[in-house]
């Protein structure tokens, strides 16, 4: 990845576009269906942009949708790209590098993750306070392009604490029971032993995925404001006697479909 790839991508979106969008927004295992939201919307497939990898995931449809959401200019993903699926760190984070380029102040990135917290259940929606690392690698490692970001970017507020105070605010309006925790990143494709989550836990994790953590750096290496909302789909290994499948993550994104769907539409209309 060079600046002028992400040009490239880019300018190939902006031409399909009549307004900038000023909100990226990344739709998580089973939570694309807030894109089926945007009003007139421009729809293109990741084959079509120049330089995009494709979404092999089930529950992932592998487009971006353009247009207005909650009267704000917005680009969504809907579906990422994972390092498990064997793309780099830099191709993980390739679409951030295009949000930025062609305007994106803010970017609000959704998952579906396990519950690590023992408070928490099945179906909740936890704002994202920080996160840690487990990946083993950096989309940053490598020559740094100081057009892009610098060189050692300041991770000690990843995600924004204004918006994280405002998504706080929406929750409580609307009557959601929102948590707050700290996100932990693995590279999957297996779900966590027992052991994984037992240390986890003792790390100070609340909730555990496979995605989110290399596009918040690359984020915030870009200059851009953060905000990360987590489905908690499931409990995680060791916790609920029973085993853990994709089909339980996808149900229950299913299953608090308008609680996420107002809730985030609502932090869309307040930023």
């Amino acid at each position: 990845m060079n600046i002028e790839t992400v040009n490239e991508a880019a300018s190939f979106i902006e031409n399909k576009l009549n307004e900038k969008p000023s909100i990226g927004l990344i739709l998580g295992s089973g939570l694309g269906v807030l894109a089926d939201e945007i009003e007139n919307p421009v729809t293109i497939s990741y084959k079509d942009v120049p330089h995009f990898p494709e979404s092999t995931v089930s529950g992932h449809k592998g487009q971006l949708v353009i247009g207005t959401l909650e009267g704000k200019q917005v680009i969504a993903m809907q579906g990422r790209f994972h390092y498990y699926e064997g793309y780099t760190m830099k191709e993980v984070t390739f679409p951030v590098r295009v949000m930025k380029a062609l305007g994106i102040d803010d970017l609000y990135v959704t998952n579906a993750a396990g519950g690590i917290n023992k408070d928490f259940e099945p179906g909740q929606l936890m704002i994202i306070k920080d996160h840690i690392n487990q990946m083993g690698d950096n989309p940053l490692i490598g020559v740094n392009d100081e057009e892009i970001g610098v060189r050692f970017p300041d991770m000690s507020e990843a995600y924004d604490r204004n918006l994280i105070k405002m998504a706080q605010e929406k929750a409580d309006e609307l009557g959601l029971k929102v948590e707050q925790g700290v996100y932990v990143g693995n590279t999957g494709p297996v779900y966590e032993t027992a052991a994984e989550i037992r240390m986890l836990r003792t790390l100070g994790g609340d909730a555990v995925g496979m995605s989110t953590v290399p596009e918040v750096i690359a984020a915030n290496h870009a200059g851009l404001r953060v905000l990360g909302i987590s489905c908690i789909s499931n409990m995680a290994a060791g916790i609920l006697d029973q085993p853990l499948t994709h089909d339980e993550v996808i149900e229950t994104t299913s299953r608090v479909r308008e609680d996420f769907l107002n809730f985030v539409k609502s932090v869309v209309k307040s930023a």
